[in-house]
């Protein structure tokens, strides 16, 4: 979901500015409400570290293939909500992104706005899509199949939409430019298809770690559902 630099320049790039400003604005209100308790804020900051460190290998270790407009990445952003909660997932984005281009891909740091904006706001939807999608009475690791594939669906046709705004946004709706872009999102459904297998691999696994239940590591509602 890197935007390949060139796609948004000059004065347009400005308009990724206010967008990114305007995630990860909601992204910290997310974090911020997992610090509620004395004990929170170590919790906050033991998820952050670890999804940022996940979010680094997705982008660099895990294969990437550049495609149209962009590159085809496992971002896995509904297994992160799932597993450490909004707030730690989307400070995982941000700086597991961030890093990336610090040290592997300073090319893409101009574009950062546009990616991380990619990046959370589906994020912000899935937040939203789960609290209506699972009922409260229901622990993420007994979330069925179906629920992983909506949240991930969600989660994958947000970035590709966003990334096809950009490559609009900044190249207009001409013939190549639309084939760019269709080349990217149907490359993308693949990611569509294989990551809810691995939502539904990872819960079954942290399912069958019961006795992490009480660790300060995960999302409360991992293990327990919403009130428990």
């Amino acid at each position: 979901m890197h935007i390949e630099p060139g796609i948004v320049e000059g004065v347009k790039i400005t308009l990724s500015y206010a967008t990114a400003a305007g995630a990860v604005g909601y992204a910290a209100k997310l974090a911020l409400s997992t610090v509620n308790r004395h004990d929170r804020l170590i919790a906050l900051g033991l998820r952050s570290a670890l999804t940022t460190l996940l979010v680094f290998c997705f982008f660099q270790v895990l294969p990437h293939f550049p495609v149209g407009v962009s590159e085809v990445h496992f971002i896995l952003g509904a297994t992160l909500f799932l597993m450490f909660g909004a707030g730690p997932a989307a400070i995982g984005l941000a700086m597991g992104l961030l890093m990336q281009g610090v040290f592997f891909a300073p090319a893409d740091l101009p574009q950062y706005g546009m990616n991380v904006t990619t990046l959370l706001v589906p994020l912000l939807l899935v937040d939203n899509l789960a609290r209506r999608l699972i009922p409260a009475n229901t622990a993420y690791v007994d979330v069925s199949y179906r629920q992983a594939l909506a949240l991930s669906t969600a989660y994958q046709g947000g970035v590709v939409a966003w990334v096809a705004f950009w490559a609009f946004y900044g190249q207009g709706f001409g013939a190549e430019n639309l084939a760019q872009i269709g080349t990217f999102g149907a490359a993308y459904m693949l990611v569509v298809v294989a990551e809810p297998l691995l939502d539904v691999a990872i819960l079954a696994l942290a399912k069958s770690l019961h006795q992490l239940s009480g660790s300060r590591v995960f999302n409360e509602r991992l293990y327990h559902a919403a009130g428990a």
